[in-house]
């Protein structure tokens, strides 16, 4: 997938949100983009496992954990099941564990942190729920951008 969030923001600033420049990257897909499928819950990954358990194909998993940086909400195992099911890329508003590992992996995740400390699983969260944070607005079905530059989001997708 070729683009830049840069060239986008130059095309199409009426139509996107960027965000605040707090994430770092991991993982070997610098780059990726899809369809928003959110999640919001808080220090508990059971939901990550079941959501990234499905077809992931043009889709990116927005897991909205709070900022919460006390525990990871994906780690190495989280993130070859979102590589097995294809899925685009995860932002993660929290922390992600394995990092050493997952940098070697073909996947493309940005998160506030690391942490090496799992998460609770009691399978408490919201799936398909509008969730804010970092200034954006993410909706369930629409579109995120995400490269070396920065991450946006927009209600259509603008890649040919």
């Amino acid at each position: 997938m070729e683009f830049a969030t840069a060239d986008l923001w130059d095309e199409y600033a009426t139509s996107l949100t960027y965000l605040d420049p707090i994430f770092r990257s991991f993982g070997k897909k610098t780059k990726f983009a899809g369809q928003i499928v959110t999640l919001k819950l808080h220090e508990d990954n059971t939901l990550v496992r079941e959501i990234l358990g499905e077809d992931g194909k043009g889709k990116v998993l927005v897991v909205d954990g709070g900022g919460s940086l006390r525990c990871a909400l994906v780690g190495d195992n989280l993130a070859q099941k979102a590589i097995d099911n294809q899925w685009e890329g995860i932002l993660v508003y929290g922390c992600i564990r394995d990092s050493a590992l997952i940098n070697s992996m073909d996947v493309g995740i940005k998160a506030l942190n690391t942490c090496p400390i799992q998460s609770i699983k009691r399978g408490v969260g919201l799936t398909n729920e509008i969730v804010r944070f970092a200034s954006g607005v993410f909706k369930p079905d629409a579109y995120i951008y995400a490269d070396e530059d920065g991450i946006s989001i927009s209600d259509k997708w603008l890649l040919s």
